[in-house]
């Protein structure tokens, strides 16, 4: 079939063609964001879950959703090796000149523009990572003591003022919130606490690896009543299929059902990989229906654009170590395992291997879904790993 019309998008963060299965979670976080704007007491959204399940997918819509209705943005994408206040303070720099061209906020903005360049001046001395300048005079004693914690908090709370004059809210998106470190996640997790205290509309809304949620209750205790920690997980049946077969059906192509089962068994329902057994699919067939020869084919092509890239990305990341130690989870199965039983099959001792679990954890390439267990954050992985590395050890 012509590759021209190909429906699907697979990638990192794309919109897929068909969001299926995500519509109580968008609209939970529209609910939020508006009462949030409103002044009225709401928790914002903390989404968390493997690779591939569509968490930067519906952080965008949210976004997109929002600012439809006049909520305002600041989008970052939380680097590993970089502070917080170098990736937030260019976002928040633009967010407030956008809100800058309403007559009743300039006051306000103008406070918030003075409170920024404070904070980025007072942060470039802590952190040495910020290249951004702000061309306002700096408000003495206003976000500028170089204390993270209060700095942010006055600089939120501003921001907060801002927002309020201009009607509207402010949220902090913030993808692979994972990254950042505890110490000044727990300084972001204080800055938004006293803003939700002081009802400004000023929230975050979040997404990230599984680890995620320990790491925000370990960063202030009462994190988990400030947000709503939503797991997203791969798709049911019903959802899967939805997201398989709706856009080929709208350009006039159908599946067999026994290809549609056969593909689902293959992704387990993951939405990143519906769409790439979606794209090969296509690809592969020579007419309507798309039939399980087809899926078989796709199959095969998937699998190998996977491992020269989704997959061979993050196992290029590990030093010969980790891949020893993710080779040796992926002979035991798809996990979650006993950190005991790798360090077996390694013929180690656990405390001897606990320093390389440690360090894949922090690269995200696995986590800790219970105490003493361990599993990998990208679905399929063990499959990658015993292809590329055929002999365990």
């Amino acid at each position: 079939m012509d590759p021209r019309t190909n429906p699907y998008a697979p990638g990192a963060g794309t919109p897929p063609p068909e969001l299926a299965g995500r519509d109580k979670l968008i609209e939970d976080a529209a609910i939020a964001l508006d009462r949030i704007r409103a002044g009225r007491a709401s928790r914002s959204l903390i989404l968390y879950g493997l690779r591939g399940v569509g968490k930067t997918v519906l952080l965008n819509r949210i976004r997109i959703d929002a600012e439809a209705r006049g909520i305002e943005g600041v989008q970052i994408e939380a680097p590993e090796g970089r502070s917080l206040p170098a990736a937030l303070a260019p976002a928040i720099r633009a967010t407030l000149l956008r809100l800058s061209h309403v007559e009743a906020t300039k006051a306000a903005i103008g406070r918030a523009l003075s409170g920024l360049a404070g904070f980025v001046g007072a942060m470039k001395l802590k952190y040495g990572d910020i290249e951004i300048g702000i061309d306002v005079e700096p408000e003495r004693g206003l976000a500028d003591s170089g204390d993270l914690d209060s700095d942010l908090t006055a600089l939120l709370r501003t921001i907060g003022e801002a927002a309020r004059a201009a009607n509207t809210a402010v949220v902090l998106y913030i993808d692979e919130l994972q990254y950042v470190p505890e110490e000044q996640l727990a300084s972001l997790i204080m800055a938004l606490h006293a803003a939700s205290q002081m009802q400004l509309p000023v929230t975050m809304m979040a997404a990230g690896l599984p680890q995620l949620v320990g790491q925000t209750g370990r960063a202030k205790s009462y994190a988990e009543r400030l947000f709503t920690f939503v797991h997203v997980d791969r798709l049911d049946v019903a959802a899967a299929t939805k997201a398989l077969c709706i856009p080929a059906d709208k350009e006039g192509v159908s599946f067999e059902p026994a290809a549609v089962g056969a593909i689902i068994d293959q992704t387990l329902g993951y939405p990143y990989f519906l769409q790439e057994w979606g794209k090969h699919s296509w690809d592969v067939a020579d007419a309507s229906p798309i039939d399980t020869e087809d899926a078989k084919q796709a199959t095969i092509n998937a699998l190998a654009e996977l491992d020269a890239s989704f997959f061979r990305v993050r196992f290029d990341r590990l030093t010969p170590s980790e891949k020893l130690y993710v080779r040796a989870m992926a002979e035991l199965g798809p996990g979650p395992h006993r950190s005991g039983d790798i360090a077996e099959q390694l013929g180690r001792k656990v405390t001897a291997v606990a320093p390389l679990r440690n360090s894949l954890i922090a690269k995200g390439m696995i986590y800790a879904p219970s105490h003493g267990d361990t599993a990998f954050t990208v679905p399929l992985f063990d499959g990658f790993m015993k292809r590329i590395m055929p002999q365990a050890g």
